[in-house]
């Protein structure tokens, strides 16, 4: 069972990968043919740059970090925000910063809990 669980996992990160590299390649074209690149567009590119980078670290370790998602989050929340920001009203975006905000906040409380400079020491395995 855990071999077929094991061998699940690495097909489903192959088309997740492949998928990735593709939807890259569309925007690419679309940027071209365009003949304009914007902030989002960048934002979605790091997007998909972030997705690869947990792949490789999944396939490596075969484990992930609560790190690689969140600043996913944090960017495709910063897109949205940016792609609707011209068409809605100002006060509706209180709540996509408030999420940016509460995931920032996570990002630093995972890091400060495993940093040296607060004294903290790690656990013993």
């Amino acid at each position: 069972m855990d071999n077929i669980t094991k061998t699940l996992q690495l097909v489903l990160l192959g088309v997740i990968l492949v998928s990735t590299v593709i939807a890259v390649g569309i925007e690419i074209r679309v940027m071209f043919l365009n003949q304009s690149v914007t902030l989002a567009d960048l934002l979605l590119m790091f997007l998909y740059l972030e997705v690869m980078a947990m792949v490789r670290v999944f396939w490596e370790q075969q484990s992930i970090s609560i790190s690689l998602p969140l600043l996913i989050a944090i960017t495709a929340l910063s897109r949205f925000i940016i792609l609707q920001g011209k068409s809605m009203d100002p006060s509706a975006l209180l709540y996509e910063a408030g999420a940016i905000l509460l995931i920032a906040a996570a990002i630093v409380v995972l890091r400060l809990r495993h940093s040296e400079k607060l004294g903290i020491s790690k656990r013993k395995k």
